[in-house]
C-alpha cells in the first residue's frame, strides 16, 4: 500500500512564488494542445505533436466484404496478414496488406475440413497463428479451441479441462488466447479467475497460469460469518481477477491486462490493470516512471466517463515499447521498458483516430492496428516524424550508441520542449558518456531522482512520498510514487529544484 503526502507539492510551489524565483526553460513549446498527451512529473497533461498518423479506416465497405463486421471481438496479426475474429458472422476474415494504405481480402474462414462432428465456427472470439501456418482458433460457441494446418485442416481440439480444480458445471467458454514456441497454448476463458487456462502441446490440462492472489478485508470476512444467507449472496466474492486479454512478446513473456479494477485499487496500487508475466506466471512488468502502468493518471468526468482506464488489449513492438487501449475513453497508451510512458492518443468519437468500443489491438512493424466492435472498422495509424524519432532515440540507446541517442533526443525536445523524456533521455546519454554533472543538470530539471541520486555526491538523507492532486475539474484523484527522493535531487549543490534558490533548502527542511 502506497502512503501520502498531500501538502508537499503545494508547499513547494508557494514558496517559489514568495521567493520570486523562476524555473529554467531550457526549449521552446512546439506542441500545440489537442490529440496526442501525455503527463508531466506533477501529474499534469502536456499536449504534444503527434506520435502518430491515422493512414486510414477501413470497414467492410472497403474491403469489398459481403457484410459487415458483426461484434469482431478479435485481432492478430502475422507478417502481412491481419486476421478478424468477425463473431457475429461466425468468421475469421484473413486480409493481406498489398501497400501502405491498402488491405484486400485472400481468405474468409467459416468451416474446416476433416475428421470432426462440427465443421463450422461459432462466434469465433480470438485467433493465433504460427510461423508454420497453424491456426489456433477460439471457438468460443463450439466450446473448444481447435487447431488448424494452414489449409484449415482439422489437427485436434482443446476443450473443457475434465479435473477437480476446474468446475465442471462450468460451460468451457474460451475468450482468448497465445500459443509458445513449442505448442503450449493459453487460454483466457469466460467465468474462470483462477488465472488462465494453460494446455501442453498434445491438449493435456496442466493447471492455471498467472493467478492472482486472493485478497479479502478482514472486516468483511467477520461480516459474512455473522451475515444471513441473503446477506451473504448479496456480497462480493473472495475471488482472484479475471483477465481480459493477453499477448505473448519477442521474449515469450505474456502480458495480460484486466478490466476488474475499482477506483480505490488502483488508486493504492493494489490493481494491476496490466501485468507482464513469466514462465512462473509472476508478475515482472516493470514500473520505473513517475507513475504506475494504469492508463490515464488524470481520470476526471469528461464526457460522463469516470473512472479509471479500462484496459482492455495489448500489444508490444519488437523494441519493447508496449501499447495499451482503453475501452472506456478510447484511449491508446505507449510505454517504453522501464514503464514510462511516451505517449497516448486517441479518443471517443467518430473521426479518423477516434473510436466506439475498441476491442483489439496489434501491431506490424511499428504500425498499429485497433479493431473497433462497434465502428465495424480496422483503424491503422503510423508514426510521425516525431513519433520516429522517440523510436530512433530508443533504439540508439539500446545499441550503446549513447551520442548519437542524445542527439536524436535533442531533436525530440526542438519537436517538443516540453517532454520528460526527452530531457532523461538526454541525461542518460551524457552519464554514459561521463559528462556526469551535464547530465544532472537534465535530469534535476525534470525531477528525475533516480537517475540523479546515481551520479551524485550527496547523501540521500530523506526519502518522501508526493501525493499528487488533480485539480482540474471531477473529482479529485491522487497518485503516488514510492519512496520519491527529494534530497537526493540537491546534492552537493545545495540549491531547490523548484525555483533554484541556493538558500531555500531550509525552510522545506533539508540541509544547506
Amino acid at each position: 500500500m502506497k502512503r501520502r503526502w498531500k501538502s508537499l507539492a503545494a508547499v513547494m510551489l508557494g514558496i517559489c512564488i514568495l521567493a520570486g524565483m523562476a524555473v529554467d526553460v531550457w526549449a521552446d513549446d512546439g506542441s500545440e494542445k489537442g490529440y496526442t498527451y501525455n503527463y508531466d512529473y506533477w501529474g499534469d497533461i502536456s499536449y504534444s505533436p503527434d506520435a502518430y498518423r491515422t493512414i486510414g479506416v477501413y470497414t467492410s465497405v472497403e474491403l469489398g466484404l459481403d457484410k459487415s463486421f458483426s461484434s469482431a471481438e478479435g485481432m492478430y496479426v502475422k507478417d502481412n496478414s491481419v486476421y478478424i475474429c468477425d463473431t457475429g458472422n461466425n468468421r475469421i476474415v484473413q486480409l493481406e496488406r498489398t501497400d501502405t494504405e491498402n488491405f484486400e481480402v485472400v481468405r474468409i474462414i467459416d468451416s474446416i475440413k476433416g475428421d470432426t462432428d462440427v465443421k463450422t465456427l461459432s462466434g469465433p472470439t480470438d485467433i493465433c497463428v504460427t510461423d508454420e501456418g497453424e491456426l489456433y482458433i477460439c471457438d468460443k460457441g463450439n466450446h473448444r479451441i481447435l487447431k488448424l494446418d494452414k489449409n484449415l485442416n482439422y489437427i485436434m481440439e482443446f476443450t473443457k479441462p475434465i479435473d477437480s480444480t476446474f468446475d465442471q458445471s462450468t460451460d468451457f467458454l474460451p475468450d482468448k488466447l497465445e500459443v509458445d514456441d513449442v505448442g503450449r497454448v493459453f487460454c483466457i476463458a469466460d467465468n474462470v479467475n483462477k488465472g488462465m487456462i494453460k494446455y501442453e502441446a498434445d491438449g493435456s490440462f496442466t493447471g492455471f497460469y498467472g493467478a492472482s492472489p486472493v485478497t479479502y478485508d478482514w472486516t468483511d470476512y467477520i461480516w459474512k460469518k455473522l451475515a444471513t444467507k441473503a446477506q451473504r449472496s448479496a456480497l462480493e466474492a473472495f475471488v482472484p481477477t479475471e483477465y481480459d486479454n493477453l499477448y505473448r512478446d519477442s521474449e515469450g513473456f505474456i502480458f495480460a491486462c484486466t478490466t476488474n479494477v475499482s477506483e480505490q485499487g488502483v488508486d493504492s496500487g493494489e490493481d494491476e490493470p496490466i501485468r507482464r508475466m513469466n514462465m512462473l506466471g509472476n508478475n515482472i512488468l516493470i514500473e520505473n516512471g513517475n507513475f504506475n502502468v494504469i492508463g490515464d493518471v488524470y481520470w476526471g468526468n469528461a464526457g460522463g466517463y469516470k473512472g479509471p482506464s479500462l484496459i482492455t488489449d495489448i500489444t508490444a513492438l519488437d523494441s519493447g515499447i508496449y501499447f495499451a487501449v482503453d475501452k472506456v475513453r478510447g484511449h491508446i497508451f505507449g510505454y517504453d521498458t522501464q514503464g514510462n510512458m511516451l505517449f497516448a492518443f486517441g479518443g471517443n468519437g467518430n473521426m479518423d483516430g477516434y473510436f466506439k468500443l475498441p476491442s483489439a489491438i496489434d501491431h506490424m512493424g511499428n504500425d498499429l492496428l485497433v479493431l473497433d466492435a462497434q465502428n465495424a472498422s480496422i483503424t491503422v495509424f503510423t508514426p510521425t516524424e516525431y513519433g520516429n524519432l522517440i523510436y530512433q532515440a530508443i533504439a540508439e540507446y539500446d545499441a550503446g550508441d549513447y551520442e548519437a541517442s542524445g542527439e536524436t533526443w535533442r531533436k525530440v525536445m526542438a519537436m517538443n520542449g516540453n517532454y520528460d523524456q526527452a530531457y532523461i533521455g538526454i541525461g542518460r546519454a551524457l552519464m554514459r558518456q561521463g559528462e556526469y554533472h551535464e547530465a544532472m543538470k537534465y535530469f534535476k530539471l525534470k525531477w528525475d531522482t533516480t537517475n540523479y541520486s546515481r551520479k551524485s555526491s550527496g547523501k540521500l538523507i530523506r526519502q518522501t512520498y508526493l501525493m499528487i492532486e488533480h485539480r482540474n475539474g471531477g473529482r479529485h484523484v491522487s497518485f503516488v510514487k514510492e519512496k520519491r527522493n527529494i534530497h537526493s535531487l540537491f546534492g552537493n549543490i545545495k540549491i531547490c529544484i523548484v525555483c533554484h534558490h541556493p538558500s531555500i533548502g531550509w525552510l522545506l527542511g533539508f540541509d544547506t
